[in-house]
């Protein structure tokens, strides 16, 4: 029986979790080398510029304005030549400028200031921003949370030529996994904001394959990850959103599978058998998050799936869907706003769309399929009991059975 604290396989399991913050990211020079530009005008004794970074999950955003932002730091302290502050603020949960600014008022003062009208929060972060002085960059993660409520945005970068500041220059770094957000902000935002922009795309198989084999020289014991389990960890990650945290998540997953198999060595099979794990656990949550109108439209694409009849387009898919909600008799919405839930749910990552064209003169259309597995996917809703009762389940079943076939 294995025991406690027995591991033959890891060596430090913390550099494979979330928070670990590598020591080096050569994959992203040029990014790394952009951000660095927009931020030394503050050790030249001005305001660094504002910059805007964007791009998916797991491209490594964070990682490389924390390494820049680090470095001035440390730059500023050896020198003493400038006062420099940064302010991380994760967005998360944050809905709004009002919201953004109470947290940032809150994490400077220790005091929150929730209750009081939107100028009066503005001006009290205006007065602890100056009492600081100096250079002070924010840093606002996945600033898409904020929505269009971008009052604060176009405020605090403006904040010392409208005189609200006068002791300290501030700029903004926003990070956004929402490629779509600049274009929703209003123009006098987008304008200041994004004095610099900088795309994170995504990582491709070998930028993969080497970050994957920094990580195991420090997470996993001498030898026992095989060359072949790094490549296809990577080849996996690369395929679906060429994300360094999907792959290191997948790797640490294959780990976990061997040490409990008792095997003393990480191999494809265990990449296979964790890529599974991890691919159901992400479907399962997915569709347990989402709206039962989600459910209803993500089984009709599923059911088309299954009969081969993907990609399909909208009106298709609603005729599915359509039914479907007639055998478990939930209202069924019109076909434009089935439309925006397949949209949504391409974002969410379970449907793929596509833009097709039908001509000089009958305009650009979508068509949707399924880009879950469809075993998986026909399982999961398999088990939600209003599919079971009404027989939905078996449906799946049938097509997908006549499919392989």
């Amino acid at each position: 029986m294995q025991s406690f604290g027995d591991s033959g396989i890891f060596a430090n399991e913390d550099a494979l979790r979330e928070d670990w913050t590598p020591t080096e990211l050569p994959e992203r020079d040029d990014e790394l080398e952009a951000i660095h530009n927009a931020l030394a005008p503050a050790s030249r004794g001005t305001t660094a510029h504002n910059l805007f970074l964007y791009g998916k999950t797991g491209q490594g955003k964070t990682v490389a304005v924390k390494h820049k932002t680090t470095q001035l730091e440390e730059w500023a302290t050896d020198t003493g030549e400038i006062d420099l502050e940064v302010i991380w603020l994760s967005c998360n949960n944050i809905t709004s400028s009002y919201g953004c600014a109470t947290k940032l008022v809150e994490k400077l003062s220790g005091k929150n200031p929730n209750g009081h009208d939107q100028q009066t929060v503005f001006d009290k972060l205006y007065a602890e921003l100056d009492s600081i002085g100096g250079s002070i960059i924010i840093v606002l993660d996945e600033i898409d949370n904020l929505g269009q409520s971008d009052d604060l945005l176009y405020a605090l970068p403006r904040a010392r030529s409208t005189e609200k500041l006068t002791d300290a220059r501030v700029s903004v770094i926003g990070i956004s996994n929402d490629f779509n957000y600049v274009s929703n902000l209003s123009p006098k935002v987008k304008g200041t904001l994004c004095e610099k922009e900088v795309e994170f795309t995504p990582y491709n198989a070998t930028q993969l394959r080497s970050i994957l084999g920094r990580r195991v020289e420090i997470a996993f014991q001498d030898g026992v990850v095989t060359e072949a389990a790094i490549a296809l960890a990577a080849a996996y990650a690369a395929q679906e959103k060429g994300s360094a945290r999907q792959a290191i998540r997948l790797l640490y997953e294959a780990g976990e599978t061997a040490l409990t198999e008792g095997d003393d060595e990480v191999t494809e099979t265990h990449v296979e058998s964790a890529h599974s794990t991890l691919e159901r656990e992400r479907i399962v949550e997915g569709i347990r998050n989402v709206t039962p109108q989600d459910q209803v439209v993500l089984a009709a694409v599923t059911l088309l799936e299954a009969k081969g009849e993907t990609p399909s387009r909208t009106k298709h898919i609603y005729e599915q869907y359509t039914g479907l909600c007639s055998q478990i008799d939930l209202n069924p919405l019109q076909q434009r706003s089935v439309r925006n839930h397949l949209q949504d749910l391409a974002m969410q990552g379970f449907v793929e769309s596509e833009r097709r064209q039908s001509g000089l003169q009958g305009g650009d259309y979508y068509v949707f399929r399924l880009n879950t597995t469809l075993e998986m996917t026909i399982d999961v809703l398999s088990e939600d009991s209003r599919f079971q009762e009404v027989g939905i389940a078996d449906q799946l079943s049938r097509a997908s059975k006549n499919q392989s076939r």
